[in-house]
């Protein structure tokens, strides 16, 4: 090997390019397994974005299911999730376009099975018996009106009625048939709560009309979330509760609730999109699950006869997505060297098989960088929880005494979580010198209902707090350099992201990808399923209106004093593009050096190949011109006003 070239951080020569990137990466989502064959959903930014359904066959072979042009997303609570099932060698799924359900069966083109109309559905079971699908169906019919909620049965002929099964919660979920087809359990929840703060779990009795009868609601108290109802092969339903503060493993059985294995541990997730799944029944009295501890995904196994857990090592700190059939259990993992795979487990002889890569190109470990886990005093006497990546590039290395940049990332949600594991778009910058800290700030999962509750009420402070602190941790400690600190985030971490960059001066630079720059204006221009999610983040609203406007980086923008780039979808119905533009004409205003990338056909988050390689081209360029390094690729230009 070559001796490694003495060059600056942030001018070294990566092959982790943006073009390398989206070329050969994608997205990997929910999972089922019917019979024998083991069904994944794949985002492809090649194909615009397109989620196509992927069967895995006996045989080792994998196809793909849904046909050119269709798309298998839903649009229910506009995160989707949950968009397709599989029964007896057909798939149904939600179709991007009309949002309309579909059945397939490999033969001739997908048929519809509900009519046109301005419904979307999602989280749908297989209820033989009757013949039909149980989902979630959203009715967007009424202008003016909230969208309804509903769990509704839809024959899967595509002829005949609709039954609604149960209505009026503002939201549901999860519904779950037993086996025998005679109960079902779902969850609901209503206003202001998002399913995170508290959700309910009912069962019915199914009778054969299909209707239902005899409804108990069987946990779910105010403060309480619910996560992933499922009936044993037995019959008995479990369910994850945070009743203890941490998410953990529980069973109804003759109208008695018991803790399966109490653990200071998260079993359960954040509720964003349908589908989610953390365990699976790989027997009666067998689960294979997935927690998590201090930020790092383990795997068990767990007897609910006897209530031992036994854990499984394996090499991943990301694991979701558990399903299970006999002698196997199917999920999604990711390590801190190996991205994100479809992964099968044996049960009997403890290995491990990868069915499909989110990513199969082979990078060299001398370009990869390892996160350490970091947790660092902030405010209050509190300590707050973050990844350091530092810079990691096999051919160069920096001239001594410099220190390297740091790109501070907050994840979005902001009620969500970042993980330790190799995703390219950290190793981008790694890779050219720049050190990476991705923060798990107060108000994150994964660290218990506490945590999880420092932002009530104080985001904009607590979440600045933890970026601020986090940053200032790594350059007291002269791991990066204090004088080159730049913020990145999306979303909610676009927020944040702007929020510090507004009300502190740690940082010198930052991006925001469709981030919120307007609590006002997001509280009356946003969709049904966090239209209250402020009222706990901030305060009720109108009544602390003033609280609002205060935490709003628009209304002060004469303290920011940092360039800032800015990337938006023009069809962000979730932060809608006026958000961003408010804040450029701001900074334009102001004098300060601004640049505003938008997207056309991009929603919330982009998922075309080219506007992914526009956006971490596009921010690389604007921190060069910042901070006064030379990338050592050339990268296309961004317009910045005011430089």
């Amino acid at each position: 090997m070559a001796e490694a070239q003495i060059s600056g951080y942030g001018s070294w020569k990566s092959p982790i390019t943006s073009d390398l990137i989206v070329s050969g990466t994608i997205g990997l989502g929910q999972i089922a397994i019917d019979g024998e064959d083991v069904y994944w959903v794949e985002t492809r930014p090649q194909e615009k974005g397109r989620y196509v359904v992927v069967k895995f066959m006996p045989n080792g072979r994998t196809v793909d299911v849904t046909p050119v042009p269709f798309n298998a997303r839903t649009r229910v609570h506009e995160y989707g999730g949950g968009g397709f099932t599989a029964s007896d060698g057909a798939i149904y799924f939600s179709n991007f376009a009309d949002q309309r359900l579909y059945r397939f069966d490999g033969a001739g083109e997908p048929e519809a099975i509900t009519p046109e109309a301005e419904m979307r559905y999602a989280d749908g079971v297989i209820d033989r018996k009757r013949n039909r699908m149980i989902c979630v169906r959203e009715d967007h019919s009424a202008p003016g009106r909230e969208a309804a909620g509903a769990i509704v049965g839809i024959p899967l002929s595509g002829a005949g009625a609709h039954v609604t099964i149960t209505g009026g919660a503002d939201f549901y979920s999860s519904p779950r048939l037993n086996p025998e087809g005679s109960r079902l359990a779902w969850l609901q929840w209503n206003h202001p709560n998002m399913p995170w703060d508290g959700t309910e779990l009912w069962v019915a009795d199914v009778k054969d009309d299909g209707s239902v009868n005899n409804p108990v609601r069987v946990a779910g108290v105010a403060g309480e979330s619910i996560f992933q109802p499922e009936w044993s092969p037995s019959g008995e339903l479990h369910f994850v509760s945070d009743r203890t503060g941490w998410w953990n493993l529980y069973r109804w059985q003759e109208g008695r609730i018991e803790a399966l294995c109490p653990m200071d541990a998260e079993f359960g997730l954040p509720q964003w999109v349908f589908g989610m799944s953390t365990y699976a029944f790989e027997s009666a009295n067998r689960i294979v699950c997935a927690y998590i501890e201090q930020g790092f995904s383990k795997l068990a196994v767990l007897d609910t006869a006897t209530g031992k857990l036994e854990k499984i090592e394996t090499p991943f700190t990301k694991i979701e997505g558990v399903r299970a059939t006999p002698g196997h259990a199917i999920f999604i993992a990711a390590s801190p060297v190996e991205t994100a795979g479809v992964i099968r487990f044996d049960l009997d002889n403890r290995r491990f098989e990868t069915l499909r890569r989110s990513s199969e190109l082979t990078i060299d470990p001398g370009y990869i960088s390892v996160p350490q886990a970091v947790e660092f005093p902030t405010e209050n006497g509190l300590t707050a929880h973050a990844f350091f990546y530092p810079p990691r590039n096999r051919d160069f290395i920096a001239p001594e005494n410099e220190r390297p940049p740091l790109l501070v990332m907050s994840h979005g949600g902001p009620t969500a979580a970042t993980s330790p594991t190799l995703r390219l778009s950290v190793q981008y910058w790694t890779s050219r010198g720049v050190a990476v800290l991705d923060v798990n700030y107060g108000g994150s999962a994964g660290y218990g209902r506490e945590y999880r509750e420092r932002l009530s009420g104080h985001w904009g402070v607590v979440d600045v707090d933890d970026c601020v602190n986090g940053a200032k941790y790594l350059a007291e400690r002269g791991l990066v350099d204090g004088g080159r600190l730049a913020i990145t985030g999306g979303s909610a971490g676009g927020y944040t992201t702007l929020c510090t960059l507004t009300f502190r001066d740690a940082f010198k630079a930052g991006a925001s990808h469709y981030g919120v720059s307007d609590l006002e204006a997001l509280e009356v221009d946003t969709h049904k399923f966090e239209s209250r999610y402020t009222h706990k983040l901030i305060a009720p609203y109108p009544e602390r209106a003033d609280l609002y406007r205060e935490r709003s980086p628009i209304n002060h923008t004469d303290q920011l004093s940092a360039p800032v780039i800015f990337f938006q979808g023009l069809e962000d119905k979730i932060v809608p593009p006026n958000q961003a533009e408010m804040m450029v004409n701001a900074l334009r205003a102001k004098g300060l050096p601004v640049a505003y990338i938008t997207f056309e056909g991009e929603q919330h988050g982009f998922r075309q190949a080219a506007n992914i390689k526009r956006a971490l081209d596009g921010e690389l360029y604007f921190y060069s011109r910042v901070f006064g390094f030379e990338p050592a690729d050339a990268v296309e230009p961004v317009p910045i006003e005011n430089l």
